[in-house]
């Protein structure tokens, strides 16, 4: 077994489920995770957007606006299981976002509609799972309507469909006045087989302190699931300075995985700030080391 940030791709492709797990705890609090959008034209060109993202020293990748019924990742080329071709091209881990949307709730925002493949459904979880994908986080995007009991339903019938990591929590609101964490709903959504529970990281959204986070991720480990804290307003696009700041509180506060928006260039964050936030949290040494390091290996 190796830590994840120590891992190379030959290693990773053996990983069970409870591997990563243990790859993941056994770094420290030191792995990053970067979202990127798959759907459109990347940064790049002909270049993926998780591939800009592990070159910039991600230790796991998270596709956004993938739909896992008519799989595309844009800048690969077109192929029955892109996820299965991604995967030998980056040798980290993979996973995608599904959105538990809920149609019962009030919207603060005119609601935005998206694809079947997209959505927390039994099909959705099944496909993923024929995929090979590592993880499935289930959240929402701005103005989809996901609500935290549509994310705790979700979670029950991901864990009867889906073999990897499950991953659940709001990034903000996605739409819906509520409240994105709290300690009796981190204990429901572990309860029902969430492994890795997802927060804003303390000065991403409102009124979460550091106090709030450091409570929240001693409840999770001592439940033996691990924390994420997530990047998810846009602010993957600020300074590096402010990226630091994000990045020292949630090391502070224990958290296991540090999750960098797809707000950049053309859905991925800048590959700058990627690196600062990893050099913030494991020095240059294991940036680098992530950076260099071949898929041959």
């Amino acid at each position: 077994m190796k830590r994840l940030i120590s891992a190379a791709a030959s290693d990773v492709a053996k990983m069970t489920r409870e591997d990563l797990k243990q790859a993941i705890v056994a770094s420290e609090g030191r792995c990053i995770m970067s979202e990127t959008i798959v759907a459109y034209d990347t940064v790049l060109r002909d270049i993926s957007n998780p591939e800009v993202a592990k070159a910039s020293g991600a230790d796991m990748v998270l596709l956004n606006f993938f739909d896992t019924l008519y799989p595309t990742i844009v800048g690969l080329p077109k192929v029955k299981n892109p996820v299965k071709l991604l995967k030998s091209y980056i040798g980290i881990p993979v996973g995608c976002n599904l959105e538990p949307v809920d149609m019962n709730r009030a919207m603060l925002e005119d609601r935005i509609s998206i694809n079947k493949g997209r959505q927390a459904t039994v099909e959705s979880f099944e496909a993923a799972e024929k995929l090979g994908l590592d993880y499935i986080c289930l959240t929402g995007n701005p103005g989809v309507g996901v609500s935290n009991q549509c994310i705790l339903d979700a979670i029950k019938v991901c864990r009867e469909h889906f073999n990897g990591l499950i991953i659940a929590g709001k990034m903000h609101g996605a739409g819906v006045k509520e409240k994105t964490f709290d300690l009796d709903l981190i204990t429901k959504f572990i309860d029902a087989g969430a492994d890795i529970i997802l927060m804003p990281a303390v000065n991403t959204v409102p009124g979460v302190s550091e106090k709030d986070m450091r409570e929240a991720v001693n409840l999770i480990h001592s439940k033996g699931a691990l924390a994420l804290a997530s990047i998810g307003t846009s602010q993957e696009s600020a300074d590096v300075d402010t990226l630091r700041t994000i990045a020292l509180t949630s090391k502070r506060c224990g958290i296991d995985i540090h999750h960098i928006g797809d707000v950049g260039f053309s859905g991925v964050s800048f590959p700058e700030n990627i690196m600062a936030y990893g050099t913030a949290i494991k020095g240059r040494f294991h940036v680098y080391h992530r950076m260099a390091q071949s898929i041959r290996r």
